[in-house]
């Protein structure tokens, strides 16, 4: 079984209890990071939408298209985007099935840290954005030379169920040169989750 149908496998059981476990200690920095959405209305990529928990903290003005690999998540994002224009798309983030410079903003919120290839997802957000569009990105992220020894203890058997513990940034950003750093503040858990937003060369 490869890596990315593992995490198929894995999302589409935990599906009904994601929210459970995710939609109240996430609710707050998903608002913040989205605060940095640009006003003009454009088209806007969700990359790893999920269950939609962005959906009702996005402004009215743009067009969506949310992207994720299973069919069980997108279902649950439908319910939750309202009067929103939005379209699911089911998807594999390493591979976005969209032309070079679709987007006038991607977000990706919890997805960097989940997929199996996370500097070849973070290369597909560079290549889909316009030049001068955001990405707006929130993820737990470990900084280079951090020791954090439990968090790499743990990561084995994390990874294997639904996320990795042992993303450093810093390394996805140096291989998408086309990426340059506008924002890195602190999100949650000291630290741990980073808010980060970056712009198209």
């Amino acid at each position: 079984m490869t890596a990315t149908s593992s995490l198929k496998r894995s999302y589409r059981l935990i599906a009904p209890f994601y929210d459970l476990a995710v939609e109240q200690a996430t609710r707050g920095m998903r608002r913040h990071s989205l605060h940095g959405l640009p006003s003009r209305p454009g088209t806007i990529l969700l990359a790893g939408v999920g269950t939609g928990l962005d959906l009702p903290h996005l402004p009215a003005q743009h067009r969506y298209i949310g992207v994720d690999l299973t069919g069980a998540m997108l279902r649950r994002s439908l319910p939750r985007a309202g009067r929103l224009d939005f379209r699911p798309v089911q998807g594999d983030v390493h591979h976005l099935p969209f032309a070079d410079a679709s987007f006038d903003a991607v977000v990706a919120h919890l997805i960097l840290a989940v997929v199996p290839q996370p500097a070849l997802c973070l290369a597909e957000i560079a290549r889909v954005l316009k030049p001068g569009g955001e990405a707006l990105i929130l993820d737990k992220f470990l900084r280079r030379q951090q020791k954090a020894p439990l968090r790499r203890l743990l990561n084995p058997l994390a990874r294997r169920i639904a996320t990795r513990f042992d993303v450093v940034f810093e390394d996805l950003l140096d291989a998408s040169p086309d990426l340059a750093l506008r924002d890195d503040s602190p999100a949650l858990a000291g630290g741990w989750f980073r808010r980060i937003r970056l712009v198209r060369r």
